[in-house]
């Protein structure tokens, strides 16, 4: 089995247009010879969910880039930052279903946000046509390098000391940034107070200064801050060591038995997307994370795993995504703030 690869075997070209073109099927499309003739024939538009220089936002655009080689037209990233990625997975879900408008989602917008928030303007399988899954990367948790915390005993044992003095940031209520520090914060009893920004970069730029004491951010985005030295690596979020972090431990290993928050990114497209059009997506996106050049800037300078799945595969680990992430959010109290 190659490595990167969560769904099962490598498929042949010709599988993967089987099964994208059964899931068109299912989803009541239409597979007529003229449906996508000539797509695509301008530009696509990617919406992101998180601020440029993110972790959503890198990995976002290396995709694009390659994607849109194959595809014979660009794709054009669109920030669209906020709620927990729901604003840009709205704004994909109420787009015309045309393949022009396409949402990178993710764990945020597919999984933790559906059940953290059960009034979201969007249905996460009624609006939205899976297309596949892109990758996934552990989050790390990092903190301030002045605060007095070498590890996360320490850190742990600085945060129980003075209930409340210390604070945490994310990239937004209903991210993994979240929820996965409110487990946290539920596994080991302390109390640290959340403090949500809409941009990633707001957030790690008060990190560094010190305004904010600490943050579970995805790995892509703190590799350069960690190795600079501005912030300080203390744990990664996955059950294995980081290749990337070697010496970095997990929290599995740091006393938190069983923690792993693994953040996944995927493609979607508004749910009326003709059939053949969604072939398209697929069988170009899927060539695309299978590329060389694409798979070594994922892996080697952005530290994730790229994956691959069918439009069904995609559809069914969203829905099971939700229903973990629902009793993850009971388990830690969460409330959507």
């Amino acid at each position: 089995m190659r490595r990167g690869r969560v769904f099962g075997a490598r498929r042949t070209k010709a599988v993967l247009a089987a099964a994208a073109a059964a899931v068109g099927i299912s989803l009541g499309g239409h597979t007529g010879p003229l449906e996508a003739q000539g797509f695509p024939d301008r530009p696509l538009r990617l919406f992101v969910g998180q601020a440029p220089g993110t972790a959503t936002d890198l990995v976002a655009r290396a995709v694009a880039a390659k994607w849109g080689e194959l595809l014979g037209q660009a794709i054009v990233v669109e920030n669209r930052p906020g709620a927990g990625e729901s604003l840009a997975a709205d704004a994909v879900a109420k787009a015309a279903p045309d393949g022009y408008t396409i949402l990178f989602g993710s764990i945020a917008s597919h999984g933790i946000g559906p059940a953290i928030n059960r009034k979201l303007p969007y249905d996460p399988a009624r609006d939205f046509a899976p297309i596949s899954m892109v990758g996934s990367v552990p989050n790390v948790l990092v903190v301030y390098p002045g605060l007095p915390a070498a590890n996360v005993s320490e850190f742990f044992a600085l945060v129980k000391a003075s209930p409340g003095k210390w604070n945490y940031a994310s990239t937004g209520v209903g991210t993994s940034t979240h929820l996965g520090m409110e487990l946290l914060k539920a596994r080991m009893a302390i109390d640290i107070v959340h403090v949500p920004y809409k941009a990633g970069g707001a957030a790690f730029t008060d990190l560094i200064a010190g305004q904010v004491s600490a943050g579970l951010f995805n790995l892509p985005s703190q590799l350069p801050l960690i190795k600079s030295g501005k912030v300080r690596a203390l744990a990664v979020s996955s059950l294995k060591r980081s290749p990337h972090l070697p010496d970095v431990p997990t929290l599995d290993e740091s006393g938190v038995p069983g923690y792993a928050v693994v953040v996944w990114y995927a493609v979607f497209a508004p749910a009326a997307t003709p059939a053949r059009v969604r072939e398209r997506l697929h069988a170009d996106l899927v060539k695309a994370i299978e590329s060389a050049d694409l798979r070594e800037r994922l892996t080697g300078q952005l530290g994730v795993d790229p994956m691959t799945s069918t439009p069904d595969e995609l559809g069914r680990f969203s829905q099971a995504e939700i229903k973990k992430w629902a009793r993850v959010v009971e388990e830690a109290g969460v409330k959507v703030e």
